[in-house]
């Protein structure tokens, strides 16, 4: 058997769903190829502010066990000193009638409430792992590449040349899944951020009641990422000044420390969204093909709980 096809399953796709399975699986003792169309650190997985919160994403005990999942990795990765991956304390401020726990708690297991005054109704406090996508996507790779694994840089025209590669192949394609997959549930939802300098930030602070829009403040080592837009339907990536001074004023209003902080850079994503939520599963026409895509702007927030899972399909095939 050749060098190209020595793989026990391949997976399509090098954001963080694809490479987060990818690993997953070699653990458990396969061998993986992955194909990508772009190099990980090129994906939209690297435009993502990448902090654990299950945004835009409807309650369900599968999507509450992934994020339960997710959460407790990245909190021992924390630990250990993975590169990019930070317990970050966050505060969620309210707007809307506060009567219990969201859906999520549990899976974060330390979420506070206590009153706040108008316009908040509400604020919530949490621990919320967060990830520097860039240099934790080269870190995935280099732990895949360290046991065996391969990268292989591949557009592909459809699933089915997958197979080149490995009998069992998984679909990780997130956007592209809408025509690799043919499933018309697949949408973008545009997203943007600013960089700014950290002015010495380490709390995270959203308020996505903020009749004006979604408003995120995120810190990192380097820089705080302030968002943002959740644009449905919207296909292109094109910058908008006024959009961005927009977000620049809602954040500065939220955090009044970022007034002065200098503009790094900006970045723009399509998140690869689908009504009805993540498709995980065994494909119905194709046993030997495992769906993993449509995770929105969660993909961080579910990636090694859905790695799981998609591991058990996989090698179950």
């Amino acid at each position: 058997m050749g060098v190209m096809t020595k793989a026990d399953v391949v997976v399509v796709g090098g954001g963080v769903i694809g490479m987060t399975t990818a690993l997953t699986l070699q653990r458990r003792g396969a061998h993986v190829t992955v194909l990508t169309a772009h190099d990980p650190a090129d994906t939209v997985s690297t435009v993502a502010a990448a902090v654990w919160y299950p945004s835009h994403i409807e309650e369900d005990p599968r999507v509450l066990r992934w994020a339960r999942d997710t959460h407790a990795e990245l909190r021992r990765q924390a630990a250990d000193g993975v590169p990019g991956v930070v317990d970050r304390p966050t505060r969620m401020w309210l707007r809307h009638r506060y009567a219990e726990p969201p859906w999520w708690a549990d899976a974060c297991g330390d979420l506070t409430a206590e009153p706040a005054e108008r316009p908040y109704t509400a604020l919530l406090r949490f621990t919320a792992p967060s990830v520097e996508m860039t240099g934790y996507l080269t870190w995935l790779r280099q732990r895949l590449e360290a046991g065996g694994g391969r990268v292989v840089r591949r557009a592909l025209g459809t699933l089915a040349e997958a197979y080149e590669f490995a009998p069992v192949v998984v679909n990780a394609t997130g956007l592209a899944a809408g025509r690799l997959a043919a499933d018309p549930a697949v949408y973008p939802a545009r997203g943007h951020v600013l960089l700014v300098a950290n002015p010495g930030l380490t709390v995270s602070v959203r308020d996505e009641d903020d009749p004006a829009g979604v408003t995120y403040v995120h810190p990192r080592r380097h820089d705080v990422v302030l968002g943002g837009t959740y644009e449905a339907g919207v296909a292109h990536t094109r910058p908008d000044p006024q959009e961005a001074a927009a977000i620049r004023r809602r954040c500065v209003a939220l955090v009044p420390q970022l007034a002065d902080a200098p503009v790094l850079g900006e970045r723009i994503g399509l998140r690869p969204a689908r009504h009805g939520g993540p498709r995980v599963e065994v494909d119905a026409a194709d046993r030997r093909l495992v769906h993993a895509y449509g995770h929105g702007g969660a993909g961080v927030t579910l990636s090694w709980g859905c790695a799981a899972e998609v591991a058990d399909l996989a090698l179950s095939v």
